[in-house]
């Protein structure tokens, strides 16, 4: 029997998950996905689990300051002792032939103290702080969830030298829906402040000839124009994003790779993130040519001409980052890197 993989699963937010059990679906080697699920993430697993401790900020715990080369180390944290004692009894049981860490420093440090080898996701932004550099030191492989062309270029070259350029992990098809003339989708995501209803207002107000709609949270108060929709979550976002003209957004994995594959003029807000994950990734696709980046929610009076610069855009720039397979290829590679260990 084949030594199994375990890919480590980050539980901020819903991204991390997502990727993991569409990878480890791919996957031909056996893999246990751990981390800490809830009832219905573990029924939804396509394989094996294993449940840790949550190890989140808790009483009685000591921040303190964490050692030079770790993110997060509490002192006193049972739940952080308990999650730390079952993945290296897990390891130390299974004989994994890789665990995949999606994404932890410190995961990734233990797993290499366990003797184990380590493929660990390499998030977009400047991250060249002690942790991660220790961290990318200590692991043999490093993954970017990226295409390569939005790599930083302040990115040392022996970590360049060892990352497997994964490309979008997700599961968005190229666009063949039909486009509405003058529509705008914005979507603002989980993990940000949402948007403004007084602003969205303003902006559909001064652009009369255009539809908006808009994905996600908002809050504030404002009588609402005709031609605006605030939609707030919406289970299946994609036909409305592919049926815009123009969509506008942050500058997180998800909405780039669904304006990558659907080849949609954006209009790119990054938000702010540790590391500058949003900013130099928005950097990178306005360098590209495959993106209008602002730094701000743009005045009213500024948006008819923002938007017509964004159809001018040339789609085939943003649409040259989607590669179709991401999913399938980095389940392969992952394959024959633990059939190689």
């Amino acid at each position: 029997m084949p030594q199994p993989v375990g890919y480590y699963v980050h539980h901020h937010g819903i991204g991390h998950w997502r990727r993991a059990v569409a990878v480890a679906r791919a996957m031909a080697t056996p893999c246990t996905l751990i981390g800490t699920f809830n009832a219905a993430q573990q029924a939804a697993a396509p394989g094996a689990t294993l449940n840790l401790a949550d190890d989140a900020p808790v009483p009685g715990a000591t921040p303190g300051v964490p050692p030079p080369l770790l993110h997060y180390a509490p002192l006193r944290h049972s739940g952080l002792r308990r999650r730390s004692a079952a993945l290296a009894a897990w390891m130390g049981e299974a004989d994994p032939a890789l665990l995949v860490v999606d994404v932890s420093a410190e995961a990734a440090l233990l797993a290499r103290l366990c003797s184990v080898p380590v493929a660990l996701f390499r998030l977009a932004g400047r991250r060249d702080d002690p942790p991660h550099l220790h961290a990318f030191a200590a692991a043999q492989h490093l993954v970017a969830p990226f295409p390569a062309a939005l790599e930083d270029p302040a990115t040392p070259d022996w970590v360049v030298e060892k990352t497997f350029y994964a490309g979008f992990l997700t599961d968005v098809a190229a666009g063949t829906a039909p486009v509405a003339e003058r529509s705008v989708t914005v979507v603002f995501g989980q993990g940000g402040t949402g948007g403004d209803a007084v602003a969205l207002a303003a902006a559909a107000r001064a652009t009369p000839g255009w539809r908006w709609r808009v994905i996600g949270p908002v809050s504030g108060d404002a009588a609402l124009p005709a031609n605006l929709e605030l939609l707030g979550w919406v289970a299946d976002p994609q036909p409305l994003l592919a049926g815009a003209a123009v969509l506008v957004g942050g500058a997180g994995d998800g909405l780039v790779a669904e304006a990558a594959a659907l080849a949609k003029p954006f209009l790119c807000l990054p938000e702010p993130r540790p590391f500058g994950e949003q900013t130099l990734k928005a950097q990178r696709l306005a360098e590209l040519g495959a993106a209008c980046v602002l730094p701000e929610w743009p005045a009213a009076a500024d948006w008819p001409g923002l938007l017509d610069r964004a159809l001018a855009l040339d789609p085939a720039r943003i649409g040259a980052l989607h590669a179709p397979g991401a999913v399938g290829r980095l389940a392969g590679w992952l394959d024959g890197v633990a059939s190689a260990a």
